[in-house]
């Protein structure tokens, strides 16, 4: 461990770690569509990093990739509106390599449990409730979920 590093704050940048190592990795093995998306994804990392001078947490490392799938999602939604598949492809083949690194999406079933769950905590019962369930279950499913298809799901239970 080098001198001054203690050992949460090198447990706090495991995410970023992974990612630069698997960066070595693909640039070793000459993978220049994984390369690339790593390197977009680092890139997105470093200009939060520079622009609020810190070095962020594992946590957040994992919100700015969650964002550039949701980025993605939407360009493919777009390509394919526009008749254009074969760059919906592409989009979706760096969301395969951006989901490497976002932990085990919940099934739907557990997904509602955790919306009961999140219900009877708060006491929801009206459209009102919504803001305090969302998080509730934002806070539990972070990168596990789709919160667009959850917010659906809740507007149905509390509507």
């Amino acid at each position: 461990m080098p001198c001054g590093t203690s050992l949460t704050e090198e447990t706090a940048h495991m995410l970023k770690n992974t990612i630069t190592e698997d960066m070595k990795a693909a640039m070793r093995a000459g993978a220049k569509d994984r390369l690339r998306v790593i390197r977009m994804a680092m890139a997105a990392i470093k200009q939060i990093e520079v622009d609020e001078r810190r070095e962020l947490q594992d946590s957040e490392t994992l919100a700015v990739i969650e964002k550039m799938v949701k980025q993605r999602r939407e360009s493919i939604s777009q390509f394919e509106k526009g008749g254009r598949p074969e760059l919906a492809e592409v989009e979706a083949a760096e969301i395969a390599i951006l989901a490497t690194y976002l932990p085990e999406p919940l099934s739907e079933a557990e997904l509602a449990a955790l919306i009961d769950k999140a219900i009877a905590q708060t006491g929801a019962q009206t459209m009102r409730d919504m803001g305090k369930v969302m998080g509730v279950v934002k806070a539990e499913a972070a990168g596990r979920a789709d919160m667009g298809a959850v917010s659906a799901t809740i507007k149905a239970r509390l509507g």
